[in-house]
């Protein structure tokens, strides 16, 4: 019995009043077996003295059913909770008299290129801004661009300059640029439009965490993390810098992307993101006289969603105006607030914020 087997095992362990299990939340540390003894070591942060009481009789309870265990040992290391309204860590850019804690991020992430990933990122990011809007939490949606090689959310935004810096030497914070409610950071508001980034994969470890770490933030409700295709440098430093809360997967139908789209699912997977449901874009096209065409196939999205045993968020339909606003700096969700692609993206955004609030409890 491997160590990956008592981890797939342990899935079934769910954390105390939510619906996640103890995997996902990362709380397993190690997990081994020899001569028929089962060792499993968890690390939590919480005030409630019954949470680690619980968790050690469940995952016993759970364990048992495995073949050939004979004893279990369960060791919790436990540490106090910081309070929710001020967490420090990267994922607030803390420092003293710094921003106020970012409640969830979120990356929009594909297995390639091509899919409309940016696009949609753009689109969500607005969608989610005019639902926290309506709710009364205008102004609490962050997009961090990630595509270090090709940034192309400033162009779909709408948004050209350098933004402001706020301090001096180690205290400098980079402000985020602001439009359609939107608080935006990317690698192209730093350099030319005609300068090449050619760097290897430190440099850009070190830009995720600048962007992570001395951004002013300030208080957001949601902070979407637009991510290049693809499962490298860049992933595995926002993963290791920013504590997720969970990942959104973009595909078109079509099996080319679906069979890349699986695997950037199963990367996240290994390093303990939830998957919070499967985006399918470009999913079909109305044509004026109001037939339906699947250009690029069908059914790609929900096979997606299954395999990786998420859901289907939704699907957006393929529309020259959703390209064109992207062109623009309009995104379709600003432009055409009334259409069919703008409520499919704030419908997404609703289902987004149900599931964030539903599944996940206040950082540990």
């Amino acid at each position: 019995m491997t160590p990956d087997d008592i981890k797939e095992q342990l899935k079934k362990v769910k954390y105390p009043g939510f619906s996640r299990d103890i995997v996902s939340f990362g709380l397993v540390r190690s997990a081994g077996f020899l001569d028929g003894t089962v060792k499993v070591s968890l690390a939590l942060a919480s005030n409630d003295p019954k949470t680690p009481r619980q968790l050690k009789t469940d995952v016993e309870q759970c364990l048992r059913d495995l073949p050939g265990v004979k004893d279990i040992i369960v060791e919790i290391a436990v540490s106090p909770a910081k309070a929710a309204a001020a967490p420090a860590g990267p994922a607030a850019g803390a420092k003293p008299g710094g921003p106020k804690p970012i409640r969830f991020a979120v990356a929009i992430a594909s297995g390639k290129g091509g899919v409309g990933k940016s696009t949609f990122a753009v689109n969500l990011a607005c969608a989610l801004a005019q639902v926290l809007s309506f709710a009364g939490k205008p102004g609490r949606v962050g997009l961090m661009d990630c595509d270090i090689y090709g940034p192309s959310v400033p162009l779909m935004m709408g948004l050209s300059g350098r933004p402001e810096v706020e301090g001096e030497g180690a205290e400098a914070m980079l402000v985020p640029m602001e439009r359609h409610g939107v608080k935006v950071i990317s690698m192209g508001f730093l350099v030319d439009d005609n300068t090449p980034v050619v760097w290897r994969g430190p440099m850009i470890m070190k830009t995720i965490q600048q962007f992570v770490q001395n951004v002013k933030w300030g208080e957001l409700e949601v902070l979407l993390v637009d991510l290049p295709p693809g499962t490298g440098d860049a992933q595995l430093s926002l993963v290791q810098t920013l504590p997720l809360d969970g990942a959104v997967i973009v595909t078109t139908p079509q099996l080319a992307a679906t069979n890349v789209a699986r695997k950037g699912g199963l990367m996240f997977q290994k390093v303990n993101v939830p998957l919070l449901g499967v985006a399918e874009n470009m999913s079909y096209f109305i044509d004026p006289a109001g037939q339906k065409h699947e250009l690029f196939g069908s059914g790609g999205g929900i096979v997606t969603a299954e395999k990786l045993g998420t859901t289907l968020l939704g699907q957006v339909p393929l529309l020259p105006e959703i390209r064109a606003g992207g062109d623009t700096g309009e995104p379709i969700v600003v432009s055409t607030p009334a259409g069919t692609a703008a409520n499919v993206f704030r419908e997404i955004a609703e289902t987004l914020l149900a599931r964030l609030m539903q599944a996940i409890p206040p950082r540990m």
